[in-house]
């Protein structure tokens, strides 16, 4: 069980953590994270669990447009016209991850815990991508619904993990 997040943990959740930490050591990858809503936490998650976290290379938590473009490269004109939450930011967002660390796989996630600015921006819509070298990298969209910040963080690690389980298994 991861230790720090053990009283919050779900099971299922807890277990997919192992898998992945678990596949990346087989293969002898390394992970990345890039994190925007879950300012960290799947970052936490992957080193919280003991005799695998050597797995996970690095986090980057960047939670505002400014930390996208400095951090991963995410282009200012893209984050200005398609906004941070979107399917070419978190594709920018995973890409950049790989671009700054010398790890294998990286999953970017970019979404809002409550309505964004524009009409188009529901409360709970998440953009996931996870990057592999020499891969293509994969996307997927999730409208969790307005389901508070906890519920749709974990809802979050548990998309963003089996995300990074196909990658390493696919």
């Amino acid at each position: 069980m991861a230790e720090a997040l053990d009283p919050i943990l779900p099971d299922r959740i807890d277990d997919l953590a192992h898998r992945v930490l678990s596949a990346a050591c087989t293969q002898g990858v390394t992970l990345a994270t890039a994190e925007s809503c879950t300012g960290g936490l799947l970052a936490s998650l992957l080193t919280d669990i003991p005799g695998c976290s050597h797995a996970f290379e690095r986090g980057f938590v960047v939670y505002t447009d400014a930390a996208k473009s400095e951090l991963l490269g995410v282009p200012a004109e893209m984050l200005r016209d398609v906004g941070a939450v979107s399917e070419p930011a978190a594709r920018a967002m995973a890409e950049g991850s790989l671009e700054r660390s010398t790890a294998e796989v990286a999953l970017s996630i970019t979404g809002w815990a409550e309505a964004g600015p524009r009409p188009d921006q529901p409360a709970g819509l998440v953009h996931f991508a996870c990057a592999r070298r020499n891969r293509s990298t994969r996307h997927r969209e999730e409208r969790f619904g307005d389901i508070g910040r906890a519920r749709l963080r974990l809802a979050c690690l548990e998309t963003a993990l089996t995300m990074m389980l196909a990658q390493l298994e696919g």
